[in-house]
C-alpha cells in the first residue's frame, strides 16, 4: 500500500445521503422527450430504452454497493502540476512486480479497471503466474471523478502525460509501463512519444496509426479502417463534436438533468460496444451506471468534456514511436485499423494481438481479454 505523506493524501469515496436523495428527485420529476420517428438508433438513444435505464436507475440501482466497492481499493490524492489527481494504487503481493500505469478515456473512469486490479496484481489468485504481476496505478484524468477540474486552459495529453511521470516519480517508481484506451491510449502514446526515463513500454487497446495522408489504393483491410474512421466521425461523431466545439454547453445541458447525463453516456456506450442489440448485453446495467453516477455526483460533464476541446486538433494519425509497443486490435471497435498501418506507426511492435470479441470499451466489456492481453504483450520488457 501506498505510504501517506504530506503529498499523497488518502482518500475515501462518500457521497452525501442528500444527493442521493437529490438524484432520486430528479430522475422520478424527469420530463421526456417525443420519441422517435425511427425504429433504430440513428436519432440517438431510443425513448423506450431511456425510460427503462433511467428507471433502474431512480429504484433499483444502489450507489452504496458501488461506493463499497471503490473503497476496497487504496485511494490516494496527491497535487501535480497544480491539481490535485485521484489514484488507485495497489502494490503486488509477489516480488518484482512490474509497476503499471492504467488510463482510461471518455466516458471512462477508474470503473472500467476495477475488474482488471485483482488479476494483474495477484494473478497466482486468478490462474496465473507470478511472474507476470504488477503494482497497479489507476489515475483519474484531470477534470474527470474526483481528480480536481482545471480551472484554466492547457491540459494537453502531453501535459498529463507528463503529470503521469511525476505520478510514477512521485510513487518511487523507476521502471514501469503504461497502458490505456480511447483518450487514455492518447495519452500513452503521448506517453510513448516522450519517453520519459524510466518508461519501459506500453500497451495500447486504441491505435492512433492512420497515416498522414491515406494511400489512393488500399487493401480491404485498410479500406474497412477508413470507412469505420468515417462512421466515426460522422453518424457516431455528435458527442465528440460538440464536446470538442462546446463543452461548457454540453455542461449545461447535463448538470441539472441525471437523465440527460444517463443518455449522453448511454449512446455513447450503445454505439461502440461489441452488444448484441442492447449496451447492456456488453456492459451490464449496473456497470453502466456506476459509470454514468460517477459523472453525476462529481459533476463532470463539462470538465470531462474539454479533453476534446483542449485537444480538438488532433487526428487518428499518431506519431511514430520507437519504445516497445504491444497492441490488441478488439474487432468491433471502431475504428479498427489494419496491422500494416500498426506495424508502419509502431516500429518497435513487441506484440500484435487480435481479440476474439469485444469492441471500443475493452476494459469494461472483457476485461478477461483485456488481463490477458496486457500481460502477454508486456512479458517481454520483464527480461
Amino acid at each position: 500500500m501506498t505510504a501517506p505523506t504530506p503529498l499523497v493524501r488518502p482518500f475515501t469515496v462518500s457521497i452525501p445521503d442528500s444527493e442521493i436523495d437529490d438524484l432520486k428527485q430528479r430522475l422520478a420529476g424527469t420530463r421526456w422527450p417525443d420519441p422517435e420517428t425511427v425504429g433504430d438508433w440513428s436519432q440517438g438513444v431510443r425513448l423506450e430504452n431511456a425510460r427503462s435505464l433511467v428507471g433502474y436507475w431512480q429504484d433499483g440501482y444502489d450507489w452504496r454497493r458501488f461506493e463499497s466497492e471503490l473503497n476496497r481499493f487504496p485511494q490516494f490524492l496527491t497535487e501535480i502540476d497544480g491539481l490535485d489527481v485521484h489514484f488507485i494504487h495497489v502494490r503486488s503481493p509477489h516480488p518484482h512486480a512490474m509497476p503499471l500505469i492504467l488510463t482510461h478515456g471518455w466516458p471512462g473512469s477508474i470503473v472500467e479497471f476495477l475488474k482488471l486490479i485483482g488479476p494483474l496484481t495477484d494473478p497466482v489468485s486468478f490462474g496465473g503466474d507470478a511472474a507476470d504481476a504488477f503494482d497497479v496505478v489507476v489515475p483519474s484524468l484531470p477534470g474527470f471523478g474526483f481528480s480536481q477540474k482545471p480551472t484554466e486552459a492547457g491540459w494537453t495529453v502531453e501535459r498529463i502525460a507528463n503529470a503521469w511521470v511525476e505520478l510514477m516519480k512521485r510513487l518511487g517508481y523507476t521502471r514501469w509501463a503504461a497502458q490505456g484506451g480511447d483518450w487514455g491510449a492518447v495519452v500513452t502514446t503521448a506517453l510513448g512519444a516522450l519517453q520519459p526515463e524510466g518508461l519501459l513500454g506500453i500497451h495500447l487497446n486504441t491505435h492512433y496509426a492512420f497515416p498522414a495522408r491515406i494511400p489512393d489504393t488500399l487493401s480491404p483491410e485498410q479500406r474497412h479502417a477508413v470507412e469505420s474512421l468515417a462512421l466515426y466521425t460522422g453518424d457516431l461523431g455528435g458527442s465528440n463534436h460538440l464536446q470538442g466545439t462546446k463543452p461548457e454547453t454540453i455542461g449545461f445541458a447535463l448538470a441539472d438533468s441525471p437523465a440527460g447525463q444517463a443518455a449522453w453516456i448511454y449512446e455513447k456506450f450503445q454505439s461502440k460496444t461489441d452488444n448484441h442489440g442492447l449496451a447492456e448485453d456488453a456492459l451490464g446495467t449496473d456497470d453502466m451506471l456506476d459509470a454514468i453516477s460517477l459523472y453525476w455526483f462529481t459533476n463532470s460533464a463539462a470538465s470531462s468534456a474539454r479533453i476534446y476541446w483542449e485537444n480538438r486538433s488532433r487526428t487518428f494519425a499518431g506519431p511514430k514511436l520507437t519504445l516497445p509497443v504491444a497492441v490488441t486490435v478488439f474487432p468491433r471497435d471502431i475504428p479498427r485499423l489494419p496491422r500494416s498501418w500498426i506495424e508502419d506507426t509502431y516500429s518497435n511492435l513487441i506484440h500484435y494481438g487480435e481479440a476474439d470479441k469485444g469492441g471500443h470499451f475493452a476494459a469494461l466489456e472483457q476485461p478477461e481479454i483485456l488481463v490477458g492481453e496486457i500481460r502477454t504483450g508486456l512479458r517481454a520488457l520483464r527480461s
